[in-house]
């Protein structure tokens, strides 16, 4: 090799390492964006400049710009630079167009040389983990982490590997890691801000998106992500003044005509939510919110057959999606199609805490069909208003074949939680508890597996080992789930108090969720604090509409404490259209009535709840 090839590989090399040349990886879009026309201007002048073309690669990555780190890449190649060390940097452009199989054979394609290693297994490990190949993408960051150990940007992608990974406490010493290295690291700060709504709450995670905007103003992920928590809360304006401040920096991304979708459905604009779906050209179709935003917009808007795709859709990848079944059994029976709503409602209707909803609307397709009797018996059951949402188990198993099968392999997830349920099943709790037992052991740090145990020791009658379980799991991830679970193991475990304060908690912490406030109120009922009760009740009103006898029986009896009957009897009827073979519902409209003078009407519903005998 010649003195002018040795000075210009050691040239490249020198960039390579340099990572954007001065421009610090943090730094906001702004200064990125004059860097790469500062550093364009240079190639002009010179176009054999190598240096700079590596540079420009590296600042186009940092803006998202794929496509332009590929050609700065090709640009320093063609001017004679050592392709062993820009393979993984062309590989990174490569994956950020989302050509992960070809951004592994760049990688693999040749040498790279021993500077470059980390890079190359960090984009290793990123493609796979895209690809949700989790064993691969583990060795990958494991290679990068120990090449690269104090990269800021490199512990963030293993945060994200080990969440993926439901490892929440491993994401969470990563990305706290991250920030210990560089505190203004916005990326970091964001992911930090996801990490803490999961575990602490909406309100929690604010702060953290502001001091990643304070980092970078421009870090699109967290105004989108600072956008949603917004809108969860409910602080609509707020939202739409990040939603607006997104814009100007990616104008065209879909999460913004998503995100806004989001909030024309939720003021009733289906039309304009329609338009704004319609906006993201296919790029977001495949994730779970969007289908299921569609199936609601397009079934609000009478497109029924369009509305039963998207639900069909959302239930190909998440089969126990309740709410989808529910909206495709309205989009099938509004089409027409009574049997078909019937089969979409089975695996909720043939359970036992199956809800009254889907319950009246078996009915109803099962009465069109002419079956009487077996819509006499969804109408009978309805009337009871249970309520209630587990996790579908299928009850077609071999229970000897998989007792067996996770016996041999006691900490394979995917062979000792079917066992677990198997277990349940069979009444054979003990056993149950002592699997999960073992899998919560092994993976402390994960959320799933102190929930699994406190679903085995529930089931089991362990209720101490329950509450036990499901406080850890919520010390790991304050959600809905492991909060309601909380609650419900500390009330039947006869600490009713405890359990109406982690209601109250998750109503604090996620102002939007609609069991929380449904539990809330029933809470304040228990107490006769009427306004508070009225005031969780109306929140899951205004969410859910008139189509909950259950809120609509609370909120009328809740109204008849404060003395207000006129706006109480209203309530009731709406409730007793709903629900007419309710004895309960009978009772509150009959003493209503009465109470409005109305006696003739009050004691033929009087006779009726009697006859119901319920």
């Amino acid at each position: 090799m010649g003195r002018g090839c040795v000075w210009t590989s050691a040239l490249l090399a020198a960039a390579v390492l340099a990572g954007c040349g001065g421009v610090r990886s943090d730094a906001p879009r702004q200064a990125f964006e004059a860097r790469r026309a500062a550093l364009e201007d240079a190639i002009v002048d010179n176009p054999q400049a190598i240096a700079e073309r590596v540079e420009l690669a590296r600042v186009a990555i940092q803006l998202g710009d794929g496509v332009g780190a590929e050609a700065a890449v090709n640009g320093a190649l063609a001017a004679g630079g050592n392709a062993a060390a820009l393979r993984p940097l062309l590989a990174r452009a490569f994956a950020m167009q989302g050509e992960g199989q070809r951004a592994l054979e760049t990688i693999d394609g040749g040498e790279i040389i021993p500077d470059m290693f980390g890079e190359a297994a960090w984009v290793a490990g990123d493609v796979h983990l895209s690809n949700g190949d989790l064993d691969a993408a583990r060795d990958a960051y494991d290679r990068a982490v120990r090449e690269l150990p104090r990269s800021s940007a490199l512990w963030v992608d293993v945060a994200r590997f080990r969440n993926a990974n439901a490892d929440t406490a491993g994401a969470r010493d990563a990305v706290d890691y991250a920030i210990e290295l560089d505190k203004a690291n916005s990326a970091a700060l964001a992911y930090k801000a996801n990490l803490i709504r999961t575990a602490d709450g909406l309100k929690a995670s604010l702060p953290w998106y502001d001091q990643a905007l304070v980092a970078d103003p421009d870090n699109i992920d967290a105004l989108i992500d600072q956008a949603a928590t917004l809108g969860d809360l409910g602080h609509y304006r707020d939202m739409l003044v990040a939603l607006r401040r997104a814009a100007t920096v990616v104008p065209g991304d879909p999460r913004l005509f998503y995100l806004q979708a989001v909030l024309a459905a939720r003021a009733d604009n289906y039309r304009l939510a329609r338009s704004l779906l319609q906006r993201t050209r296919g790029a977001i179709d495949g994730e779970p919110g969007f289908m299921l935003l569609s199936a609601v917009v397009e079934l609000e808007l009478g497109g029924e057959a369009v509305a039963a795709t998207w639900a069909d859709r959302l239930l190909a990848d998440q089969p126990g999606n309740f709410t989808a079944r529910r909206i495709l059994a309205a989009a099938t029976w509004a089409d027409g199609d009574a049997d078909g709503a019937i089969e979409a409602l089975l695996p909720i209707v043939d359970r036992t805490d199956a809800d009254s909803w889907s319950l009246l609307l078996a009915a109803r397709a099962a009465s069109e069909l002419g079956r009487r009797g077996e819509a006499a018996d969804y109408l009978t059951r309805a009337a009871t208003l249970t309520r209630g949402e587990a996790v579908p188990f299928a009850a077609d198993y071999d229970y000897g074949l998989l007792s067996r099968s996770a016996d041999g392999e006691p900490l394979n997830p995917a062979l000792a939680i079917p066992a677990i349920a198997a277990d349940i099943s069979n009444g054979n709790g003990a056993q149950a508890i002592a699997r999960a037992t073992r899998l919560r052991d092994a993976n402390r740090g994960v959320a799933d597996a102190h929930i699994l145990l406190g679903d085995a020791a529930l089931a089991g009658g362990r209720f101490d080992l329950a509450v036990q379980a499901y406080r850890t799991a919520r010390d790991l991830e304050a959600s809905e789930r492991t909060t309601l679970r909380l609650a419900n193991a500390l009330f039947r475990a006869g600490d009713a108090a405890g359990s109406g304060a982690a209601i109250l908690a998750l109503r604090d912490s996620q102002p939007s969720s609609i069991a929380a406030d449904r539990l809330g109120g029933h809470l304040a009922m228990d107490l006769a604090h009427w306004d508070e009760a009225i005031e969780h009740f109306e929140r899951v009103r205004d969410r859910t509409g008139d189509r909950d006898a259950v809120v609509l029986r609370e909120l009328a009896r809740a109204w008849a404490a404060r003395g207000d009957d006129v706006r109480a009897l209203a309530l009731i009827d709406r409730a007793y259209r709903l629900q007419p073979l309710n004895a309960g519902i009978m009772r509150i409209y009959a003493d209503l009535l009465w109470k409005r003078g109305n006696r003739q009407a009050a004691a033929d519903l009087r006779d009726k709840s009697a006859q119901v005998g319920r």
